[in-house]
């Protein structure tokens, strides 16, 4: 896999991102993020696997390790893709306030966040 989003931050920086979320489980099946709506969240994903889906075709598939649900809240903007759990998922559920929160005090989260953000548009 990938590196892990948590990987560029140091043990006390993911201990306050963790702790700015709320621990979540979500079945499989379910779609925690919908194309087309307002950026009101993001999750990062502890365990399970996601389907990333555009117009109804999947564009990619994620894991532990990843952020979801970012780009549209870096760029104030709806949603561009849905997210769909292939297995039972444990998250990271972020607010768009504890994003916009973390971003202003972990430098090195606002960066993160964009550089995912701008990895996912070009993706698509």
């Amino acid at each position: 896999m990938a590196v892990s989003f948590f990987d560029t931050f140091t043990p006390q920086e993911v201990a306050r991102i963790s702790a700015a979320g709320t621990a979540v489980k979500v079945p499989q099946g379910w779609s925690p993020i919908w194309e087309k709506t307002p950026a009101d969240k993001a999750y990062i994903v502890l365990d399970g696997t996601v389907s990333v889906r555009r117009k109804g075709e999947e564009i990619a598939q994620l894991g532990a390790g990843e952020i979801i649900g970012e780009a549209a809240i870096v760029n104030h903007s709806l949603r561009t893709a849905s997210i769909v759990a292939l297995t039972p998922l444990e998250l990271i559920h972020l607010t768009d306030d504890a994003v916009r929160r973390l971003c202003s005090e972990i430098p090195a989260f606002a960066d993160a966040l964009r550089s995912a953000a701008d990895a996912r548009l070009g993706e698509g």
